[in-house]
């Protein structure tokens, strides 16, 4: 299962999305699309984001049919009308590494903090006690 996100961009700034949006892309949502669940984050920056839940083998194939999905709503549904949808694809999985990044490290949740990664370097060995050789 993937969870993609998908924008919908409102026809006029401050335009509120339409109540039950989730609700009716699950009932356009073909048996095909494999939709699960949707979630709705209505106050998102810059634009209103649809978190769409589907059982597909690639995450290319779960983002093609959230695509698909919101093209069909927003070309059909009458409470969707003027609106379109913008940038489809997996969020990135931010607390995750938002905790990489502050130093707080991920001590306690099973990870090995001592390791380096393109998004946070290995600390200083001066720094870090743990590391020094001498």
């Amino acid at each position: 299962m993937y969870l993609v996100h998908a924008a919908l961009r409102p026809p006029y700034a401050g335009a509120p999305l339409p109540p039950d949006v989730g609700t009716l892309l699950r009932s356009l949502a073909t048996r095909e699309e494999a939709v699960e669940h949707v979630s709705v984050h209505p106050a998102a920056e810059p634009d209103p984001v649809v978190g769409v839940f589907v059982l597909a083998d690639r995450l290319t194939d779960a983002e093609r049919r959230v695509a698909e999905l919101c093209r069909r709503a927003v070309s059909t549904a009458a409470e969707l009308s003027g609106w379109t949808y913008g940038r489809v694809g997996a969020p990135m999985v931010t607390p995750y590494y938002e905790r990489l990044l502050d130093g707080s490290g991920l001590a306690g949740a099973g990870v090995d903090t001592l390791v380096h990664d393109r998004f946070r370097p290995l600390g200083s060995p001066s720094n870090r006690p743990e590391l020094r050789t001498s």
